[in-house]
């Protein structure tokens, strides 16, 4: 009879790396679901669904990123506040003037699984609207995209 085990690595032993990226001029479904991936530590060998050994990722130029097809005109972001007649909806144009590194952060948020996991996830996601950040002291490594 073999019994069966799963093998988890200690996470205080695990070393979280610095990735940077630029998203200027990059497609937002496909930024997003690498920094997804890449928050949730999906590229480790030692990667396992309960476990937390992702990185930590710093996206400037997120004013700058790029939606494809139609959704300029069309995609609107919902909110709620739980009160009867409190739907606001906010179109992806009127976001964009506003709050640009929301439109990321929310794709991000969308991509990631919804579990207890999810905001210590988006807690090592760092959205910057232009190319000055203050993570200095961080030894970065640029993401392949």
């Amino acid at each position: 009879m073999s019994s069966k085990t799963t093998i988890a690595a200690p996470i205080k032993e695990q070393q979280r790396q610095w990735f940077r990226v630029d998203a200027d001029g990059k497609i937002l479904g496909k930024l997003a679901t690498r920094i997804a991936d890449t928050l949730r530590g999906k590229g480790k060998t030692i990667f396992a669904l309960h476990t937390d050994l992702g990185d930590h990722v710093v996206v400037l130029n997120a004013e700058k990123v790029k939606v494809s097809g139609r959704k300029e005109e069309g995609k609107q972001y919902y909110s709620h506040s739980q009160y009867p007649g409190h739907l606001k909806i906010t179109p992806l144009k009127k976001m964009r003037a506003e709050k640009p590194w929301k439109i990321l952060e929310e794709a991000v948020t969308g991509m990631l699984p919804k579990n207890k996991l999810r905001n210590r996830w988006m807690k090592r996601c760092h959205v910057y609207r232009g190319s000055e950040h203050p993570h200095k002291a961080a030894k970065f490594q640029d993401m392949l995209l």
